[in-house]
């Protein structure tokens, strides 16, 4: 189909002309064909920016190309290629060990690169203080938070470590607890075992009302106190509870508190009907078996201060 120029550095363009038995089709198809591994939206992309050109000139995505023609790319780097870059990002680290990091995620800080949050995540930050990590399948990260959740994390800092890690979560032995503040008076205590998967009105959003490809989740959790929080001239019941995790699911406290008609304050993605900055949940306990010497190891992060100043604001019932 062609004669090409490949042995050219990367970021000057590599040059296709077009054969005869070449049959005639449209340019985004074309190069399709000549650069499988991109995909045709990328192509399309490049062709409207001016990226790929034909015998020289601007060309248009419809346009038609056959034998003869001369077809230029320049190569453009995807969002997902420039990701795993270093950016010096602030988080707190609790611990540290040959074989793993403990991290105090801020509320706010993206864990792992992604659609529409491709810089500024805590992995562009571990990658900056921890250079090692570049070598490690996703920076180390073993399990994520939501950006607007705060606390505990654990990161591998070998692939051995990192197997180890996964395998926990895996085998439901790592312990991770949150503090949460929701609507309502909760249960003095109780288990959620209902599976969670994507809801199949609100793509954003995940449920346990029919999902689409529901997992198994289980959430057991612990009323701390009750109490009223009063705002702009409104009063709510609200309850401090203490969270357990056998599995670790999208959103998982966030939409089983919300199942019970407990939604976190906060988190208008669920139900919240009071308006404070974040959804209020921080992962506040984490324990694991240390890869190196199988012992086991734990660590708290006390409640940051914007969900402690509300905590703080709330009249609570005395005991």
């Amino acid at each position: 189909m062609i004669d090409s120029e490949s042995e050219i550095e990367s970021d000057e363009p590599i040059v296709f002309r077009l054969n005869r038995e070449t049959k005639a089709d449209r340019l985004d198809k074309v190069v399709a064909q000549l650069l499988p591994e991109h995909s045709r939206a990328r192509l399309q992309k490049w062709i409207e920016e001016g990226f790929i050109t034909v015998n020289q000139k601007t060309a248009k995505i419809k346009q038609i190309v056959g034998a003869g023609d001369e077809i230029s790319v320049v190569v453009q780097e995807s969002e997902q290629s420039k990701a795993f870059t270093p950016e010096d990002i602030d988080f707190g680290v609790v611990a540290e060990a040959k074989h793993w990091i403990v991290v105090n995620k801020p509320a706010g800080l993206v864990t792992h690169p992604g659609a529409g949050n491709w810089h500024g995540t805590l992995l562009n930050g571990l990658l900056y203080r921890y250079p090692e990590l570049m070598h490690i399948p996703r920076a180390g990260i073993v399990h994520r938070l939501d950006k607007d959740t705060s606390g505990l994390l654990v990161v591998a800092r070998t692939e051995i470590a990192q197997t180890h890690l996964v395998r926990q979560l895996q085998a439901r032995t790592m312990g991770r607890q949150y503090m949460a503040l929701v609507q309502g008076i909760s249960k003095v205590e109780g288990t959620i075992d209902l599976p969670i998967g994507r809801d199949t009105r609100v793509p954003v959003r995940m449920s346990v009302d029919r999902p689409i490809a529901p997992k198994p989740a289980i959430t057991h959790y612990q009323q701390e106190k009750t109490g009223i929080y009063s705002y702009d001239k409104a009063e709510k019941a609200v309850s401090l509870v203490r969270c357990k995790l056998e599995t670790g699911r999208t959103h998982q406290i966030r939409v089983h508190m919300a199942s019970l008609g407990h939604p976190l304050l906060g988190d208008s993605l669920y139900g919240s009907q009071i308006p404070v900055n974040r959804q209020m949940l921080h992962a506040y306990r984490l324990q694991f078996i240390d890869p190196l010497d199988e012992q086991e190891v734990a660590f708290v992060a006390d409640i940051p201060e914007d969900m402690q100043m509300l905590i703080n604001q709330i009249s609570w019932d005395k005991e």
